[in-house]
């Protein structure tokens, strides 16, 4: 626990006052309107720098060139099918990556749009997997101001028109947006952040007698499981008058029929005005997608006061066409500041031509007297009530189960979202005030910290409401995996289930996910937000693999509040895989801080996967060979990519079955939740999966000394860094999984398993240090290579778990902090200063290990990690020095400017690897080590490992769960968890 004022010298804060006039923070201190004083800071005029993506060396190159050749067959092939592949290292975006990215837009998992700290919306991910990153640069905020008299009038785009989306300079004959006033050098603006808000400040911007703020909302509210799924943003905007003369003031948002890229080309879209309840009103815009993709509909809206007075303009172009011109539109509001009221009654517009661009624009205006206040609200909501991932699965997305499958949802989204924001704000702050206040905490620490979660909105996450799934299951025949590989591993051990189920040896119930896509929605005419699900067929799991996934909402059927539906998230939006499992490792502290349901059910989803296999036939491109695409017993890498769920491991580079990570990490995970939540219904659902999991690593102890050994190739989630025999990483977490798994087996009272995970692990500990102990560090790993002793940042992986979880510790204090010192001084502090995080390898000469692009790269969730570890073994000082370096790096005006899109990894020169990814989500882990769980801090002090009792021989463990069984009974129980316990 951090202690005292201890980084008061290493505060690293960028106070308000030095971006905006004290007087003018002074003038918005109401409604939340002034910047909160710990956010991220930008000008408007700031240069957004083009980034520099890594490139492999020459050697690197020659050592993967059979492995490149593969990979672009295999891209070559999925495209044919019209497939985008997980990963692709050939294809380039058209829009080169910039320091220019903001705050995302919307909750969770209903499609996102990023906002760039200039203005302009950019990073559409409505559609899975696929990420427009270009900014439409019709959709912008403006401003019109005419002051009482007529003698002073401004106009202005409310973004700089110095920008790489805006094209040509403007011409006479511009029909287009290049046709507005882009009169704003942005010098006097400043843009703040502190997700899921922010803020821009016009000080004196483009009239230097108004004051103008503009706020962003959304609604990602931890714990609310509701509001947090809404596909919704508010931006509000806040004007003070400071001179002598009254103000019209006239707020213009613009918005075109787009879900990135071109589709605004593609013909068939539609724009509608709308009048709501409470004043709101505004205009839809229907999007007709192509490929079978479900339709879009957007919404754009303002909330008309006594004050402020809206108008909409449902129709007008970029070019010539039957309706009005981008042109026309800024020539009227220019004019008159507002648009005719009779627009309110024109209906749907004729549908677009191909070629041609639909937008809509949506006016507040406003009189604001002389030293006066006003407040005018904007919304903006999309609707696509339905998922459709490329193999042919449709769900339905989670808010529907509050606001129904009509297109109209998009309406009453937006409705809400005007009327709700003070509220969200309020639970906003409420959760974000303590750390905010925290005065022993670094400012930096405080806003990374919170701006890093912009992941969990545009992540490309995807989040189904899944109560369709769960009623039509209870009403479908139950089909029974069958094992078809019987040389793996799998446990012995059968828990007897609800409907004759037998989970464990030999079968276990699989179930398919619904394809919802006939599903109606009751209350299409009216747009009412509708609770009722709609009805869809259910398929049968697919004849050709039993590895399809059971719905594991985990449901209560006396409180539907527990179903919380099924999430997913991307590895990031270059490498196409849902809920990569050894990623997720690092990254699950936030969703279990914040979202423990969701995390919960995520170990769910995986705990089904480990008990089942698919035996399909599947070439790794590696190597070349052939092997199933998941055996039994495994943990998969993901839940797959175009089919999730159905068809999981999209990754094929390496037999991830083989791999030494994923099986510890599935068991120090559910240890860690089941610790920290004291959820026993939880943990009778995953134990059988967790005996699974930890019989199937066996077969990886050659030698029988307890020990799994590395089998000289990228076997862990380094998958370009080969190791060899004993290894650090992998074997202090199969240390830590025997711990974790001895402790649940006991807390569940399946004494035998206990028993049998403490004697191999009283065997294997001092055979680790044995062989990979060198005075001050764990060497790499127990070969011979020229890497064989390098520091790698990540040795202590299992200790950082261990610690999280409550258990005692895998070795003495002297060795976790010798090895974290020398980390600190080698990785850390020879790179750079510091000022860079931690290099993944380093020689003990103090040369960077140069023996693969891993071993020499800077991986941002690691250097998380490794600073949650270093703050757990009472190295405060050393850990926050260590986090710094990614948000110098990162996110200060000298870094790199990866705000908003951290990426997996960058090398000390600079080069970035796979922007927006997963796991610098593991900054989170440091709040978790700074203030653990009640459950976890009020757990007996003893050492678990010394209450088990290790009987004179001990084999294999029985195959009685008398113990398991008893507890299942009294745990509450979910209506669809892995184990259909009677209870």
């Amino acid at each position: 626990m951090v202690s005292g004022n201890l980084f008061l010298c290493r505060k690293n804060s960028w106070p308000p006052e030095e971006y905006i006039g004290r007087t003018t923070l002074q003038l918005f201190d109401f409604d939340s309107a002034a910047p909160p004083k710990q956010a991220w800071r930008r000008r408007l005029n700031s240069h957004a720098n083009f980034l520099k993506e890594f490139s492999v060396t020459f050697m690197e190159a020659i050592k993967m060139v059979r492995l490149g050749i593969r990979m672009w067959s295999y891209v070559r092939e999925e495209a044919s099918y019209g497939r985008k592949a997980p990963i692709d290292p050939f294809t380039r975006e058209s829009c080169r990556p910039s320091a220019s990215q903001g705050v995302p837009l919307g909750g969770m998992g209903s499609g996102s749009i990023s906002r760039g700290f200039r203005g302009e919306f950019r990073q559409w991910q409505i559609i899975p997997g696929l990420c427009e990153a270009s900014p439409v640069m019709a959709n912008q905020f403006s401003i019109f101001i005419t002051r009482e008299g007529g003698n002073k009038k401004f106009a202005s785009v409310l973004g700089p028109g110095q920008h790489e989306g805006l094209g040509s300079r403007k011409k006479a004959a511009d029909q287009g947006i290049s046709s507005w006033g882009w009169n704003l050098s942005g010098q006097h603006s400043t843009y703040h952040a502190l997700f899921p808000r922010a803020w821009t400040i016009y000080d004196g911007e483009p009239d230097p007698e108004l004051k103008v703020s503009c706020r962003q909302i959304s609604p990602f509210i931890p714990h609310n499981y509701r509001e947090s799924s809404l596909p919704a943003a508010v931006f509000v905007y806040t004007l003070v008058n400071t001179g002598k003369e009254r103000a019209k003031v006239s707020l213009l948002f613009t918005w075109a029929n787009s879900i990135g890229g071109i589709s605004h080309l593609s013909g068939e879209h539609v724009n509608e005005p709308f009048v709501a309840e409470d004043g709101v009103s505004g205009v839809l815009l229907h999007h007709k997608t192509a490929k079978g993709i479900p339709p879009v509909t957007f919404a754009i809206a303002a909330c008309e006061t006594q004050n402020v007075s809206v108008s909409v303009l449902p129709c007008f172009g970029l070019s010539e066409g039957r309706c009005g011109t981008a042109k026309d539109m800024w020539g009227k509001m220019a004019q008159a500041g507002q648009f005719d009221r009779e627009n309110f009654n024109s209906g749907p517009s004729i549908p677009s031509s191909p070629g041609e661009t639909l937008c809509a624009a949506v006016s507040a205006s406003a009189w604001v007297e002389p030293h006066g206040k006003c407040t005018v609200a904007f919304s903006l909501a999309w609707s696509s009530a339905k998922v459709k991932f490329l193999k042919g699965n449709t769900f339905p997305r989670r808010y529907t189960k509050f606001y129904g499958t009509s297109d109209r949802a998009a309406l009453d989204l937006a409705h809400d979202a005007l009327t709700n924001y003070k509220r969200w704000e309020e639970e906003i702050e409420k959760w974000q005030s303590p750390i905010l206040q925290d005065e022993r905490l670094p400012e930096w620490y405080k806003f990374t910290l919170f701006n890093e979660l912009y992941f969990l909105v545009a992540g490309g996450t995807v989040w189904i409401d899944s109560s369709l799934v769960a009623s039509h299951m209870r009403n479908e025949q139950h089909q029974v995996t069958k094992l078809e590989n019987g040389d793996v591993k799998v446990t012995k051990a059968e828990v007897y289930c609800r409907e004759g189920a037998v989970v464990g040896h030999k079968t276990t119930n699989a179930y398919d996910s619904t394809n919802s896509e006939g599903a109606k929605d009751n209350n299409e005419k009216t747009g009412t937000r509708n609770s009722h699900k709609d009805e869809a067929e259910v398929p049968l799991a697919k004849g050709h693999s039993n590895c399809n996934l059971q719905s594991l909402t985990m449901r209560d059927p006396q409180n539907d509040d527990d179903d919380v539906g099924r999430f997913l998230y991307l590895e990031g939006v270059e490498y196409i895989m849902w809920c990569t499992y050894d990623v997720h490792f690092y990254a699950s502290f936030a969703l279990l801080e914040l979202f423990p349901k969701i995390e919960l059910n995520i170990q769910r989803e995986f705990a089904k996967a480990v008990l089942s296999e698919d035996g399909r036939k599947v070439k790794f491109l590696a190597e070349g060979n052939w092997g199933i695409r998941k055996a039994r017993g495994a943990v998969p890498h993901d839940l797959g990519t175009h089919d999730p769920w159905h068809e999981m491991n999209a990754y094929n580079i390496h037999d991830t079955s083989k791999w030494k990570d994923l099986n510890p990490k599935f068991v120090l995970q559910v240890y860690r939740d089941f610790a920290a939540t004291g959820d026993m219904a939880f943990g009778v659902d995953v134990w059988p999966a967790v005996r699974a999991a930890m019989e199937y690593m066996e077969q990886f102890d050659k030698d029988d000394d307890g020990l799994i050994e590395n089998d000289g190739f990228p076997d862990q989630t380094y998958d370009t860094w080969t190791v060899h025999g004993v290894s650090a990483y992998c074997g202090g977490l199969w240390l830590a999984a025997l711990q974790a798994a001895a402790a649940m087996a006991l807390q569940l009272d399946d004494r035998d398993f206990a028993e049998r995970c403490k004697s191999i692990f009283l065997k294997a500990k001092p055979t680790f240090e044995a062989k990979l102990w060198n005075g001050s560090y764990f060497n790499y790993d127990c070969g011979s290579s020229s890497n064989s002793k390098s520091i790698q940042a990540d040795q202590l992986a299992g200790q950082w778990y261990t610690a999280s979880s409550g258990l005692s510790s895998l070795f003495d204090d002297f060795k976790v902090r010798s090895a974290l010192q020398k980390i600190y001084d080698f990785n850390v502090m020879k790179v750079r200063g510091g000022r860079m995080g931690a290099v993944n390898g380093m020689h003990p000469n103090g040369k960077v290990d140069e023996t693969c692009m891993q071993s020499r790269e800077i991986w941002t969730g690691v250097t998380y990690g490794v600073a949650a570890t270093m703050i757990l073994a009472g190295m405060e000082e050393q850990a926050f020095a260590t986090a710094e370096g990614i948000f110098i790096a990162g996110w200060s005006e000298e870094g790199f400017g990866y705000w908003f899109q951290t990426p997996e990894a960058w090398t000390i020169d600079g080069h970035f690897r796979s922007l927006m990814y997963m796991r610098p989500l593991s900054i989170w882990s440091m709040q978790y080590a700074l203030s653990m769980p009640k459950a976890i801090l009020d757990a007996p002090s003893i050492n678990i490992m010394d209450r088990i009792h290790v009987s004179a021989i001990n084999g294999k463990p029985s195959q009685a769960e008398s113990g398991v069984r008893k507890i299942a009974k009294k745990a509450r129980c979910f209506g669809n968890s892995v184990l259909h316990c009677s209870c």
